[in-house]
């Protein structure tokens, strides 16, 4: 009998979509503008096998609403959207596909680098304003120093792009086995001792306990006199109102953001007003590559795993379901 998986989005990448359908799967969508109630409403009357998770939460509600669900995957590699204790207390494994978008989130943590250091947005409105605003007191950044918080596969090319422009990196992550390949980097002991050297602190840790607000007024007190903040990783990392303040009291000289603490932003946040934050919507690893191989990796996990031949242990973040 065909599998049935619902995707948590009104689309999925024709990668995917052809791998599905290659083995007959039914598929199910959830609509533009729908939400996670309308997830688990779909989930406790269809006999729905997999699901695919993107963007929208996926409740323990929804979750115990399917006795025939059997594996999840992330269409990318967080899952603070996902109940995942709920699905490890029914014994269902939750993938992830990482390093589909490394590449993508990479130059998203560039772009937004560069953008605010030159102030690009700024005179980019301002030229469409009809006004000849000429920021020259952008920052260089070669010669900067790069703090880099998390140091996984989209760090690890951040670095690699930084160097080559001149710029020295510091690395702090406690996960980092000791005597690991650092890559020219130099490593911190500690948060408090990346920080002050951090010219340049760029984010790149998953949203967990231990991260949530990881950011805030005391972390940025550290930072030196002017520096940049970009953030790709999740906006709850950052505690947003002390990010805010220091923007506005021109502690950092700008920040580049594509993660918020609310998604979407909503039209009274003060980050808005702000002319030295670049803001993009979420939108680091939505590339067509990226999500084609998102997308692929994420069928390849659920089908995998119901046609009994699950992928690597390494893509599933509750592995000790495989112990029961």
């Amino acid at each position: 009998m065909p599998h049935t998986l619902l995707v948590t989005a009104p689309t999925l990448a024709r990668a995917g979509l052809d791998l599905l359908a290659a083995q007959d799967c039914r598929v199910l969508f959830i609509a533009a503008g729908q939400g996670a109630a309308d997830i688990e409403r779909l989930m406790a009357r269809e006999p729905i096998d997999a699901v695919i998770s993107r963007t929208l939460d996926l409740s323990a509600a929804a979750i115990a609403a399917c006795p025939t669900l059997k594996v999840i995957s992330k269409h990318g590699v967080g899952v603070s959207n996902i109940a995942v204790p709920a699905a490890t207390e029914r014994g269902i494994p939750v993938y992830v596909t990482p390093g589909a978008n490394a590449q993508s989130v990479t130059e998203m943590t560039l772009a937004l680098m560069f953008a605010a250091a030159r102030k690009v947005n700024w005179m980019d409105s301002e030229l469409r304003a009809g006004r000849w605003s000429r920021a020259q007191d952008g920052l260089q950044l070669s010669g900067r120093t790069l703090g880099l918080v998390g140091y996984g596969q989209v760090a690890r090319r951040v670095a690699q792009a930084c160097q080559a422009i001149g710029m020295p990196v510091v690395v702090y992550d406690p996960l980092l086995p000791a005597g690991a390949d650092l890559q020219g980097a130099e490593r911190a002991q500690t948060l408090a001792h990346l920080l002050p050297r951090s010219q340049v602190l760029s984010l790149h840790v998953p949203l967990t306990p231990e991260t949530r607000g990881f950011i805030g007024a005391e972390q940025l007190a550290l930072l030196p006199q002017d520096a940049l903040l970009i953030n790709t990783a999740r906006g709850e990392v950052i505690d947003e109102p002390a990010l805010i303040q220091a923007l506005r009291d021109r502690q950092l000289f700008a920040a580049g953001l594509d993660t918020m603490a609310v998604e979407p932003l909503p039209a009274d946040s003060p980050l808005l007003t702000l002319h030295n934050v670049v803001l993009t919507p979420h939108v680091g690893g939505s590339t067509p590559a990226a999500l084609a191989a998102m997308a692929l990796g994420a069928v390849q996990n659920v089908l995998g795993y119901l046609n009994g031949t699950p992928v690597a242990p390494s893509a599933c973040v509750n592995p000790c379901v495989f112990n029961r």
